[in-house]
């Protein structure tokens, strides 16, 4: 029996429902080669680049004439490649940041002033007219700002300067503005329901007018959980009465990327963890990746995949061997690398698919089969055989990997343990005997570490078909 693997199944513990079983730390990858019509590669590691420990946790960067700054505890700084971490001075506040630049500039909103650099030291934009900055973007000139309930913009000629009457407003729906963006020189209102869309007209008052034609009814549940994807938005967040998906947004239109797995998975958390969603988006080596990042795990969407398989395709990723938060937040992609910062620990790193751990530290990687049905009848099962590609792991490491079965998608038996290959063992057959015995349906998981880094493409398994005894001549 051929057993697809590239999502799996699982059911709930408290509800007569099936869930759906993503890959952690394993990328489905849609490209068949005569075994299967996709596979699952290891996620990229992160290599540490810091020596030393930098000024704090990272809240966000950007890349400004080819140079990196990033936002790392209470200080601005310039990060590099060789892992110098130079801090060019105070910055307010905890939570992330979103950084844009202008000709001569970058800027942010942290702690509710407006920020710039220059390349040096960052200074705040001190006019009472300001008030409290939750979000800023630069387009068209100004930088526009926003407070929640208005929208602004500072002087064209003075970006220290804040006129009172260049105020404007979103004013489709009474919800507050969380967010604002720019795409294409047009600049989007992210409110909680609703996301209305701003060009520039000029004159001598607020200088941007609403397209009414481009809004959408709905809105995200926080400042940083929206991010500009291949010029459309996308955004975690919904409508008035409306439970929260994850969506793109373009031409007033919004179509969701959710499967119904992650809109479950998105219920299990509460509104103030919502609103501190990070969504961002990374563009490389054929993916076009979406990371919606929750407190204890990153949800990941793939755009190219999701065309191949003509369906949402997700996984996930988290740090460590118990599973928990991904380590890394804020990619830029500085000179040919992805670099990103660590969200708890004062430290950044760049990924790379040379490696599979975490800051020198293992991770674990899991996934789950769809099931193993004998049309309602006993079966035994002799064997089960993972095609892999083996052989291709650090030199001196010896892994072992993991299955478990579950008769029912919530209770699984023990683990039963194999070695994966050492290096160069590119022949090694990854077979599991004696499987025991199938009464009705059974899913399969598969777990190890990053110690056995290995692509996955199918699951074999050697099934004998019992027939159960009918009585009566039936």
């Amino acid at each position: 029996m051929k057993i697809p693997i590239l999502n799996g199944l699982s059911a709930d513990a408290l509800r007569p429902d099936f869930r759906t079983s993503y890959p952690r730390n394993l990328i489905p990858v849609p490209h068949p080669q005569g075994i299967s019509n996709g596979y699952l590669r290891p996620a990229e590691g992160i290599i540490q680049l810091n020596d030393e420990d930098t000024p704090g946790p990272d809240r966000g960067g950007v890349v400004w004439n080819g140079v990196g700054y990033r936002v790392m505890g209470t200080q601005l700084c310039e990060v590099n490649l060789t892992g110098t971490v130079r801090a060019l001075g105070f910055v307010s506040g905890s939570a992330p940041v979103t950084m844009d630049y202008s000709f001569d500039r970058i800027g942010f909103a942290a702690g509710g002033q407006l920020w710039y650099s220059t390349g040096g030291a960052p200074f705040a934009v001190t006019d009472s007219d300001a008030g409290v900055v939750i979000d800023a973007i630069f387009i068209a000139g100004y930088w526009m700002f926003t407070d929640g309930a208005f929208i602004a913009v500072t002087d064209l000629n003075d970006p220290m300067s804040v006129n009172p009457l260049h105020y404007g407003s979103s004013e489709t729906d009474p919800d507050s503005v969380v967010a604002i963006r720019r795409i294409r020189g047009e600049a989007y209102a992210i409110n909680r329901f609703t996301i209305e869309v701003f060009r520039n007209v000029g004159g001598t008052g607020f200088p941007f007018q609403v397209i009414p034609g481009a809004q959408v009814m709905r809105g995200a549940v926080g400042r940083t959980a929206v991010c500009v994807f291949e010029s459309v938005l996308a955004f975690v967040g919904g409508g008035r009465d409306e439970g929260i998906s994850v969506y793109l947004a373009e031409n007033g239109n919004s179509t969701s990327i959710a499967t119904r797995e992650i809109e479950q998975v998105l219920e299990q958390y509460s509104d103030a963890a919502l609103s501190e969603i990070v969504l961002e988006p990374r563009l490389m080596r054929g993916h076009k990746l979406i990371y919606l990042h929750l407190p204890d795990q990153t949800l990941v969407y793939d755009a190219t995949a999701s065309v191949l398989l003509e369906e949402p395709a997700w996984h996930i990723l988290s740090s460590g061997l118990k599973f928990g938060r991904f380590r890394q937040r804020g990619f830029m992609l500085l000179g040919n690398q992805w670099i990103a910062g660590d969200p708890i620990a004062a430290r950044y790193g760049m990924l790379s698919a040379e490696v599979a751990s975490h800051y020198g530290e293992p991770v674990a990687w899991q996934f789950s089969v769809s099931s193993i049905y004998n049309d309602g009848e006993p079966a035994i099962i002799h064997e089960i055989e993972l095609i892999a590609l083996p052989g291709r792991v650090a030199l001196g490491a010896d892994p072992v990997i993991w299955t478990s079965s579950s008769p029912d998608g919530v209770t699984w038996t023990a683990e039963r343990s194999i070695r994966a290959g050492k290096i160069g063992d590119r022949t090694k057959r990854l077979v599991w005997l004696n499987q025991g015995l199938v009464q009705n349906w059974r899913t399969q998981r598969f777990r190890g570490n990053s110690d056995a880094s290995l692509s996955f493409l199918r699951l074999e398994a050697r099934i004998e078909p019992m027939s159960r005894k009918r009585g009566n001549g039936v």
